[in-house]
């Protein structure tokens, strides 16, 4: 069983900065976990990918929305990932998820939201302009 916790969202102005932090606990340790990423959800908009981090060797990727804005990083001995947000804008306003990929046998889109088996409570984050 895996939990994750979410928290450091809040209210900033454009141009600030915030960091989130998602914290998981397995039952089964970390071996299964095959990479960890963030969505987001706007008021009346799908839920989109931002960022993601591999378990094993630690390859990122971002949506272009954000590259060279927000940074993800884990450190494996806390069993915590981080979204590092700079430079937000107001339309980085969201609910912010971390969501938990399995390890499988074959390749999936780390972009997909239907490829990570375990999801956080969500953040609220809000950028005023």
């Amino acid at each position: 069983q895996v939990q994750l916790v979410e928290s450091g969202g809040g209210l900033v102005q454009a141009g600030g900065s915030l960091r989130l932090s998602c914290a998981y606990s397995a039952s089964g340790g970390t071996s299964t976990i095959d990479r960890v990423a963030w969505f987001r959800q706007a008021p009346g908009k799908a839920r989109e990918f931002v960022a993601t981090i591999k378990w094993s060797g630690g390859a990122t990727g971002y949506a272009d929305s954000v590259k060279g804005r927000f940074t993800i990083s884990r450190d494996n001995a806390k069993n915590t990932v981080y979204l590092q947000m700079d430079s937000l804008k107001p339309e980085d306003t969201a609910i912010y998820y971390c969501a938990l990929g399995l390890r499988t046998g074959y390749s999936r889109a780390y972009y997909v939201s239907g490829n990570y088996e375990s999801w956080g409570q969500g953040t609220q984050v809000t950028v005023s302009s």
